[in-house]
């Protein structure tokens, strides 16, 4: 373990951090020094290890799964295991924080609680770095002695000079030679140099260059990190994935052979992202860019040669056969339109190659669409992988070649033209030109025709009549042309309104479209396009061609191609299988899917739309061989969809993450049959074929009964990154391999984090490691900066500032409870006011946090039980300081414990401090339940905040008058001697409000606990008194929607005493406020005559302000006094 410590603390030391620097750590050490006391207590005691109910205690069938999941309810979560190619970072904590927040919460609600966690290993990442870093080594020695950094940089800025201009290039123009991915590879060249950033020491990276070694050198961090954490994982359940652990080796065959005897694995020729440095498919996980990009199939057009333009005639001199066919290939997305071809574009700056497909027939096209040719065997079944270029042509040159145009009406040819926008990177560099339905072709052609001598091209080349092929309702039968001239493009670089229109188009032509010409004339777009597709198929005018929909580079750092290849792939989007899980995505009956937003459900549903067959088996990396083909692997996307099921009985099987040690099931990986796994996971009851495996009887029931416990899944917790492939992968198999009963309950995705607003990037020194964020911050604060960092699937902003501020919090609320625990206290009865009104306080904050716990808000809860918990204290506190009282002793003793128990899902260290030390409690906090308090008085409530309002008034209306003092007006009194406050209360409600009353009545939703405000304002205004009436009507939904009784707020009483409170509040009033006299006036009707509380003296020549007041809104007056 000593090369992981020192790796990891030499972690701190490779990067230059942007991140917030800490002026003192005293405090954190402190609390950090309690965390590390607790989570070595918590793994002695086995406190997160749970298990299901015993077959001794509760004999297997004697009641069903379900019956016993509801009488011994249990919560199971997990989140994406992590990839072990290097440590955790605080983007991963985010999504663990989600599970261990809910798994935290689930604890307090009597649950039996599993948070397991495993290492993920399956795949090419692993073994494409160890290979490089295998080169490396020999290449510069074992510890890299031979590399310089200056002859790299030598060679780098030798690599870097800039070329000598090319013809009509602007010299006085800057072009970038290196993009951005580019000049962060100079940074980071090598493989070793990434294991040093990682912390690695040099001296130990060769070991890396074994794929094994991976395996046993990160796992051991992650638990190391996630422990420093306070995450409850149960450890026992961990275990890397592939042949290195044999158990889940036979887990992963055993689900491989049920998904193909389930019809869902078949073999076939299939279109797939191929790396062809590696010789394999390149899956998700597999990319270092590119993820989810799938093949785009195009239909590639044979544009025969007839003529060629002198210049190409002259460059491809003897280096075609005689009589031979060369064909410019188009690809096209939509074969409908071909009708319409009046010419073809090359990119005149392009280097096309001519590609030998037989003796006598070539294409011209770009190096990179070859290459894909190839490796769809598009050169001959012999060929695949293989070009022969027999020659290289420039664009320019080709410009005037005449072509035959498939199905164009110009049956004489149709000539190459040039077009400036042709990419090299984009389909065959080659592009077909339908100006009649693409807008940029119309936009080219009119350009052309404008400019033919610019463009050293015969008028008559470009100018030819534009056929109608389809039409629309909205745009006629020349599309493009309508919109060309209502978007007002006046060139082919207006890309955007190119780009706009060419939606357009598309969208409009392909679902409202009607075929004008050729042999599907009448018929719908959506109807004619695979027919006329499949006709230029069968006659031989084109072939079937695709490529990656953007950029692919696969973690060997290939540019992937598209392969056409018979392989093993999993049936996703077969109609019966889609359709059972968009009813299960759905969730119209409630019994399916949790997907906590409408956003993930709508990923969810597109993803299931357009999802298709994936290739499961790779013949490269590492993983589980395929069963029945063990020449292939299990690709890694593949081996994960429901490895959740293992977690239930991986304890059982094995002791340590490789399975070298058995459980205590004395089970040998060998005697986990398919049989065997059928049976635990339901598939099958105990007969012959399971007994033959020799496991006896009760340690087969043993497992069954973890599995049927603990499944199904309450909620799977991953980035939303993770939507299109892994997490619909997840539901997919779930559905085919297990019974409705044992279906996934939720998935919860979220964003990504961001830190301190920006995104993390190791290139901009933003980034903390989940280690460093807890070495900087300790594991409470950090924990608290994430539920304070957001909880939708947008992306989150862990704070430097809160995850420190709350270092201080943290370390004073410990002191203070510490210190007046021991104080002395008041007992005995408690009063009505203050001691009432924390009491309540105490009790609605409880049940906020409850209900945003299970909302799974944590922000909110966060909010509710920490920064709104210790507000109320500070309240009574002070109030009961200003009405000079001690603070009772049984309420102390009430808000401490409560603190505890409120915050320990979010600070379980904190909160474990409190109730082992300060309060003394005989066992831990993480058994206790949450804690179940009084319903909540609505009348002290509505007092509590009648108390906050009218003080934060008060305040308000003095700092006012030393405003309009400062700026020399008068006042009506000095502010130098002592004041007296005069507190207006209205005896009743004005007769005027009665009407209102009635319009809030009619406006409130009792159900929803709402006004619908737009309505009610416009009723209101009606009746020509707003500026009196607005305040009136907001008192009154403010209490309405608080929780008062309707019936007592539509009643015209107030759900308190406002006088009684205004009484107690006078104490407090004279100490915050430095008043010598608070007088209070209980005002009649009309407001200009009222009652001295205390006194019983009649007031009258009362100030204009005390014509405002009506009940719950007093309004103040300041004066002079003598004393």
């Amino acid at each position: 373990m000593a090369h992981f410590e020192a790796a990891a603390k030499a972690l701190e030391a490779v990067q230059v951090s942007k991140t917030k620097e800490l002026k003192g750590t005293e405090k954190r050490d402190t609390l950090t020094a309690i965390e590390k006391k607790y989570q070595a207590k918590w793994q002695e005691d086995g406190v997160f290890q749970p298990n299901a109910p015993s077959t001794t205690d509760i004999p297997l069938n004697s009641i069903s799964a379900a019956e016993l999941r509801e009488k011994q309810p249990k919560f199971f979560g997990t989140i994406a295991y992590p990839y072990m190619n290097g440590t955790l970072h605080a983007g991963h904590s985010f999504s663990v924080s989600k599970v261990e927040f809910q798994a935290g919460f689930a604890r307090m609600q009597g649950k039996r609680t599993l948070f397991p966690m495993g290492f993920h290993c399956t795949g090419m990442p692993i073994k494409a770095s160890a290979d490089k870093v295998a080169k490396e080594v020999e290449l510069f020695g074992q510890n890299f002695e031979r590399y310089s950094e200056e002859e790299e940089k030598a060679l780098e800025d030798k690599a870097s000079k800039p070329e000598p201009a090319a013809k009509n290039e602007d010299v006085t123009k800057f072009k970038a030679k290196k993009g951005k991915a580019s000049a962060k590879a100079v940074a980071v060249k090598y493989q070793f140099q990434i294991m040093l950033s990682l912390g690695i020491p040099r001296e130990e990276i060769h070991l890396f260059a074994n794929p094994k070694y991976w395996l046993e050198f990160f796992p051991p961090l992650c638990r190391r990190d996630l422990t420093n954490f306070g995450a409850r994982i149960d450890w026992r359940r961990s275990f890397v994935t592939t042949d290195a652990n044999p158990y889940y080796d036979s887990f992963i065959r055993w689900q491989m052979n049920r998904l193909r005897e389930l019809n869902k694995i078949k073999f076939g020729l299939r279109y797939t992202i191929y790396s062809p440095k590696d010789g394999q498919p390149c899956m998700d996980h597999d990319r270092s860019e590119g993820e989810a990009v799938g093949p785009q199939e195009y239909t590639a057009l044979k544009l025969k040669v007839r003529e060629w333009a002198p210049e190409a005639e002259t460059a491809l001199k003897g280096k075609l056969p005689e009589n031979s066919e060369v064909f410019f290939i188009p690809a096209t997305l939509r074969p409908e339109t071909m009708y319409g071809q009046t010419c073809c574009f090359v990119g005149p700056k392009i280097n096309y190659g001519v590609f030998k497909v037989s003796e006598k027939e070539f294409f011209v096209v770009t190096d990179r669409a070859a290459r894909n040719m190839a490796y769809q065997s598009i050169f001959g079944k012999d060929n695949f992988g293989k070009v022969e270029k027999v020659a290289e042509v420039l664009g320019s040159a080709c410009v005037g070649t005449l072509v035959d145009a498939p199905l164009s009406v110009y049956t004489q040819g149709v000539r190459i033209l040039p077009m400036d926008s042709v990419l090299p990177t984009k389909g065959t560099g080659v592009v077909t030109c339908v100006p009649s339905d693409s807008p940029d072709d119309y936009a080219t052609v009119m350009d052309l025709a404008k400019k033919a001598d610019y463009y050293k091209i015969k008028k008559e080349w470009v100018d030819l009549e534009i056929v109608p092929v389809i039409k629309t309702p909205s745009y006629g039968n020349l599309t493009a042309k309508f919109l060309v001239e209502k978007l007002k493009i006046s060139s082919p670089k207006d890309t955007k309104q190119l780009e706009e229109a060419k939606e357009l188009a598309y969208k409009e032509g392909y679902y409202q479209g009607i075929m004008e010409i050729g042999d599907f004339k009448g018929q719908k777009v959506e109807d004619a396009k695979p027919k006329v597709r499949q006709q230029l198929l069968d006659t031989a005018l084109a072939f079937a061609y695709s490529e990656p929909e953007r950029k692919v580079t696969s973690r060997s750092g290939d540019d992937c191609c598209v392969a056409l290849l018979d392989q093993w792939y999993l049936d996703y989007g077969e109609e019966s299988w889609k359709q059972e899980a968009l009813k299960f995505v759905d969730n119209a009956d409630g019994k399916g899917l949790n997907t906590y937003s409408s956003e993930t459900k709508n990923q969810f549903e597109s993803v299931l739309n357009w999802l298709n067959q994936w290739a499961c088996a790779r013949s490269f990396g590492l993983g589980s061989k395929l069963p029945w083909d063990p020449k292939f692997l299990v690709e890694s996307l593949s081996d994960s969809t429901i490895y959740m099921a293992y977690y239930t009985i991986a304890h059982l099987l094995h002791k340590d993450i490789f399975g070298q040690t058995q459980g205590p099931a004395g089970v040998a990986p060998e005697q986990m049959t398919d049989e065997v796994w059928d049976y635990i996971f339901t598939k099958r009851e105990l007969d012959d074929n399971v007994a033959s495996s020799k496991i006896s009887k009760d340690i087969l029931e043993s497992m069954r009964r973890e599995f049927e416990y603990w499944y199904p899944l309450d909620v799977r917790v991953s980035g939303k990154d993770l939507i299109p492939n892994h997490l619909t992968f997840f539901v997919y198999v779930h559905i085919a391999i297990f019974p409705p009963e044992y279906w996934p309950k939720g998935v919860r995705a979220n964003g990504h984090l961001l830190l301190n607003g920006e995104k993390m990037a190791k290139s901009t020194g933003n980034f903390m490691t989940l280690y460093e964020l807890i070495d900087k911050y300790g594991a409470d604060a950090s924990r608290i900066a994430l539920a304070d960092a957001g909880d939708g699937v947008a992306d989150a902003n862990f704070e430097e500032d809160v995850a420190d501020n709350n270092i201080l919090r943290l370390y004073n609320l410990r002191e203070w409870c510490e210190e007046v625990t021991k104080a002395e206290l008041r007992t005995g009865p408690k009063n009505g006011f203050l001691d009432a009104l924390f009491e309540n306080e105490m009790n609605s904050l409880v049940h906020e946090a409850r209900g945003h716990y299970e909302d799974t808000n944590y922000k909110l809860a966060l909010k509710s039980a920490l920064y709104d918990f210790t507000s109320a204290r500070d309240f009574y506190r002070e109030g009961s300081a200003a009405a000079g009282l001690t603070m009772h002793k049984d309420l102390i003793f009430k808000y401490v414990e409560l603190q505890a128990l409120l915050l320990t899902v979010i600070t379980p260290h904190w909160s474990e401090y409190i109730w082992l030390e300060v309060l003394q409690k005989p066992s831990t906090i993480q058994n206790e339940l949450f804690p179940a308090v009084p319903a909540v008085d609505a009348g002290l409530s509505a007092a509590r905040e009648y108390i906050r309002l009218t003080s934060s008034n008060i305040t308000s209306a003095e700092a006012s008058q030393q405003k309009k003092k400062s700026k020399g007006k008068d006042i009506g009194y000095d502010l130098s001697k002592p004041k007296k406050l005069r507190i207006f209360a209205a005896a009743k409600f004005p007769a005027w409000q009665e009407k209102y009353i009635d319009l809030v009545r009619d406006a409130w939703d009792p159900v929803k606990k709402a006004v619908d405000d737009k309505e009610l304002k416009a009723k209101v205004a009606k009746l020509g008194e707003m500026k009196k009436a607005m305040p009136f009507v907001q008192s009154l939904k403010v209490r309405l929607i608080s929780g008062e009784k309707p019936e007592v707020v539509f009643s015209r009483k107030l759900a308190f005493d406002e006088v009684g409170t205004l009484k107690n509040m006078v104490a407090g009033l004279k100490k915050t406020a430095g008043l010598a006299v608070v007088e209070l006036v209980e005002v009649a009707e009309g407001g200009k005559s009222g009652k001295i509380v205390g006194e019983e003296k009649e007031a009258t020549g009362l100030p204009p302000t005390a014509e405002s007041a009506v009940p719950g809104i007093p309004t103040f007056a300041f004066e002079n006094v003598e004393i």
